[in-house]
């Protein structure tokens, strides 16, 4: 069952995809399409889900899953993942490569190779005040306090000296 995503409790669980570019404006109506259609659909067992998505950015897929009614299990989550693939190929875009960093530069907004974030980090052209998508997060409330976050307040820090 699709909910809207501020009716999600803060406990539900999130998954973020970050997207190697940002989505055109066509791109992003038709993944909305297809982001309803597989999560009204999308169960546990056979269990509904309760569901939502946001679209941060044009740059992110955010999908929560109240739990608390339903959880989910490990071939649920495998739909998910196939599913967030078909996007990935059917787009031509990365979404589940966890060795990118995004990071802000001023209003722009920069996937980095996590090699490369290190070493800008290095350079001093990142810093702790640096803004960082911490897409570690995992629930709506740490989504909502510690995802879009200055370097020095994520896991980043470890490469900020």
């Amino acid at each position: 069952m699709l909910v809207p995503f501020s009716n999600l409790p803060d406990e539900s669980r999130v998954w973020i995809y970050q997207a190697s570019r940002p989505f055109s404006n066509e791109e992003k109506i038709s993944i909305v399409e297809e982001l309803e259609i597989f999560l009204k659909q999308w169960t546990a067992h056979g269990a509904d889900l309760v569901t939502s998505y946001e679209i941060p950015y044009n740059r992110f897929i955010v999908i929560g899953l109240n739990e608390n009614l339903q959880g989910a299990t490990g071939c649920s989550i495998d739909s998910s993942v196939r599913f967030i693939q078909i996007l990935e190929s059917k787009y031509q875009i990365e979404l589940l490569d966890k060795m990118n960093v995004t990071h802000k530069n001023g209003s722009d907004f920069l996937y980095t190779p996590l090699k490369q974030f290190r070493t800008l980090a290095k350079k001093r052209k990142v810093s702790a005040n640096t803004i960082v998508f911490n897409n570690l997060v995992v629930d709506k409330a740490e989504y909502r306090s510690y995802w879009e976050v200055p370097a020095g307040q994520s896991w980043h820090s470890r490469f900020i000296k």
